[in-house]
């Protein structure tokens, strides 16, 4: 056997089995649409509604910040509080926060001004403060390009009726903008990202959180030694999921799909951020990185083909099949699951979208810098942020 039909029978057995995973992502998908209409009916009218702080660290004025943070202060939720952090004074989101207070008076909210960052994660300071400043046992972290729906509070803080659950996190809806970029990153997000996190949460559950949105008790993150542990963290929501988890408790997935706005319009931007995803990923967890070539589907298959004997039938068919499946899996996941209503506009983007995907987490593998918030950082081994001049 020579080398290139050693490589042909390789990127062929690896298409199928990015099927397999297909499949799997599929069996997940539908799963969870079914876990939610039972969830819904089980959790109607929640009794476990104890009252909960809402953290949401800020810097300036992400997409569509005032009716992000707005959709926060009107919760159909007994008794809860909203605290603000940003760095300085002078930052443009100070001045929503203002009209928010004066728009909602019955709402306590708190804007804390904590000047520059004593963590290279910025995030990891404001989250830090406003838990101490929290007057209540439960917090509820989320991210500033985040809208959700008036019943998500019930629907994420639920959960946590069970002591055996330590935290709480959700999936959520890519939004897209108006650029054709951003597009693609928000189908990126609904069509690649979510069905991996589906397909964990069939076969191992959830061991981590997400960004979106981070529940949890105050004594869990004393427990596990505080938000400084995530200091120096790139992936601070996805360490404090695992460390919750790996303390013994469950980390539940709810049942809310809350909008997550994308803010890049531009190539670069969107480069950029994602980029910055991946090569978080790889130094992070090296093995469960390779691992994901079986998410990329359509490039093994189309690569199959490239390097396939001629007129070669298991080739055609393997690039016949991961269209189709594809299709399939990212239908169900956006219609099912996510309820996008952008996907009958861009499903024609998806093939675009999955060879942009690839060519990114090829990217990721040569050098280890990042961009982040105007700041470059290198990203060690583990996920730990180094600045760029040390």
């Amino acid at each position: 056997m020579n080398l290139l039909t050693a490589i042909y029978w390789f990127l062929a057995a690896a298409t199928v089995g990015s099927l397999v995973y297909c499949g799997i992502a599929l069996y997940g998908a539908i799963r969870f649409s079914k876990a939610r209409r039972r969830w819904a009916h089980e959790t109607a009218s929640p009794s476990y509604t104890p009252p909960v702080s809402l953290i949401k660290p800020l810097h300036g004025l992400d997409r569509e910040l005032d009716e992000n943070l707005r959709s926060f202060c009107r919760q159909d939720y007994p008794a809860y509080e909203i605290l603000f952090s940003l760095r300085q004074e002078t930052d443009p989101a100070v001045e929503v926060v203002r009209r928010l207070q004066g728009s909602f008076p019955l709402i306590p909210m708190r804007l804390l001004v904590l000047g520059e960052p004593r963590y290279l994660n910025a995030k990891v300071h404001g989250l830090e403060a406003m838990a101490e400043a929290a007057e209540h046992e439960i917090l509820v972290i989320t991210d500033s390009d985040v809208r959700v729906r008036p019943d998500y509070l019930r629907n994420v803080v639920a959960p946590l009726a069970d002591p055996n659950v330590g935290m709480v996190t959700c999936i959520s809806r890519g939004v897209a903008g108006r650029s054709l970029w951003s597009r693609l990153e928000a189908l990126s997000m609904n069509t690649h990202f979510i069905p991996g996190i589906l397909t964990a949460w069939v076969l191992i559950g959830i061991k981590f959180s997400l960004g979106p949105t981070m529940v949890v008790r105050k004594r869990e993150v004393e427990r596990i030694g505080g938000m400084k542990i995530l200091a120096d963290y790139l992936a601070d929501d996805f360490v404090l999921g695992e460390k919750v988890a790996q303390s013994g408790l469950s980390v539940a997935l709810a049942r809310a799909v809350p909008d997550h706005l994308v803010c890049n319009e531009s190539l670069a931007a969107s480069l950029r951020h994602r980029l910055r995803w991946e090569r978080s990923s790889r130094r992070s967890r090296p093995a469960g990185y390779l691992g994901q070539i079986f998410m990329h589907t359509l490039p093994l298959a189309l690569l199959t083909w490239v390097v396939a004997p001629a007129g070669s039938m298991l080739a055609l068919a393997l690039v016949l099949a991961s269209l189709a499946t594809r299709g399939l899996l990212s239908w169900v996941t956006c219609r099912g699951v996510l309820h996008d209503k952008q996907y009958a506009k861009d499903w024609w983007l998806l093939p675009f979208q999955d060879l942009l995907s690839f060519g990114i987490w090829c990217w990721a593998f040569f050098g280890r810098e990042i961009e982040w918030r105007g700041a470059r950082f290198r990203v060690l081994r583990g996920g730990k942020l180094q600045a760029r001049d040390s």
